[in-house]
C-alpha cells in the first residue's frame, strides 16, 4: 500500500489519550498512523488499531526505531518487539528515527540491519528521520535513494527546511513533515489567518495544504475529533500562486524540535 499523504502522527501522546485519538482517526477514516519505539505508545496503538476492525490491507503504519537500538542485533531485535506491542505481523515503514549520536554507530550497520528486516518481511519499506545532507548522502551510498522511502524532517511554515528539501527532491526521497502545525503557532500567524479567512477554513488547514500542495506528507496529531476531521478536510484546499508564495515568505528558521543528540543542521 501506498503511504496515505496525511496521516494521524502520536508523538505525545500516552495511554488512553492515544488509544481515542487513534480510535477517532482510524472512524473519520484516517488509513496512515505513525508511532515510534521512544513515544512509549505503540502497544495502545496496536490496541486501538486491533478493536477498529479496519482490514489491515487498508492500514499503512508507521515506527521508528530509537537510538539505542541502532546496533545490528538491537535493530531487529527491536522490531520485532514494536511489532508485538503493535499485534502486527509487520509494519508498512520503518524509520531510523535519528542518526546515531556522534555517528556512535555506523549508518552502514543501522541501515544493512533495517534493509535485512524488509527482506525478512518485518517491514514493506524503510526510511530515516531527521537526517541531514550529510546523513542522506551516506544513507544512499549504503543502500541507493531508491531504498529510502522518506526522510521524515520538521517541516512548517516558519521551518521549510529548504536545502534539505532541495537534496531529497534531486534524489527522489519523498518528505514527510512532522510539527506540520508548529505546536499550534499556526493559528496565530496573520498571514495565514488571512489566507484562511479567505478559504474559509483554519489557518491549520492552510498549512496542511500548503505543506500536501508541495508533494510532502503531514502527520499532524490532535485528541479532539474536531480537530481531527478539520486536519483530514485540508486534502480539499487547494492555494494560489500567490498564497503558497506568501507563506513561502513566513520561513524563520525556528526549529522545535533540537534534543541536544541532534545532528548539526543544515
Amino acid at each position: 500500500m501506498q503511504m496515505p499523504q496525511l496521516g494521524l502522527g502520536t508523538f505525545r501522546l500516552k495511554d488512553q489519550q492515544v488509544i481515542d485519538s487513534v480510535t477517532m482517526g482510524l472512524e473519520l477514516g484516517y488509513r496512515h498512523i505513525d508511532t515510534a519505539q521512544i513515544y512509549g505508545n505503540e502497544a495502545e496503538v496496536g490496541q486501538a488499531i486491533a478493536a477498529s476492525g479496519v482490514p489491515r490491507d487498508e492500514l499503512f503504519v508507521t515506527t521508528k526505531i530509537w537510538t539505542e537500538n541502532l546496533g545490528r542485533d538491537a535493530l531487529r531485535a527491536s522490531l520485532e518487539t514494536s511489532l508485538e506491542k503493535l499485534k502486527l505481523d509487520r509494519v508498512d515503514l520503518t524509520l531510523i528515527h535519528w542518526p546515531s549520536p556522534n555517528d556512535a554507530v555506523p549508518l552502514s550497520e543501522s541501515l544493512q540491519a533495517l534493509a535485512r528486516t524488509r527482506a525478512d518481511g518485518l517491514t514493506t519499506a524503510i526510511g530515516v528521520s531527521n537526517f541531514t545532507i550529510a546523513h542522506l548522502k551516506q544513507a544512499i551510498d549504503v543502500v541507493g535513494a531508491e531504498m529510502i522511502a522518506t526522510n521524515q524532517i520538521e517541516v512548517h511554515p516558519f521551518l521549510q527546511n529548504r536545502k534539505v528539501t532541495a537534496f531529497m527532491a534531486e534524489h527522489g526521497i519523498a518528505v514527510t513533515a512532522y510539527m506540520p502545525l508548529a505546536y499550534g503557532k499556526v493559528m496565530d500567524d496573520p498571514v495565514l489567518r488571512d489566507i484562511a479567512a479567505s478559504h474559509d477554513v483554519s489557518p491549520a488547514q492552510i498549512a496542511l495544504a500548503w505543506l500536501m500542495q508541495q508533494g510532502y506528507a503531514v502527520i499532524p496529531s490532535s485528541t479532539k475529533r474536531a480537530n481531527l476531521q478539520s486536519n483530514l478536510a485540508a486534502r480539499r484546499v487547494t492555494l494560489t500562486d500567490a498564497e503558497m508564495a506568501a507563506i513561502g515568505g513566513l520561513d524563520r528558521g525556528e526549529r522545535l524540535a533540537n534534543p541536544g543528540f541532534a545532528p548539526k543542521w543544515d
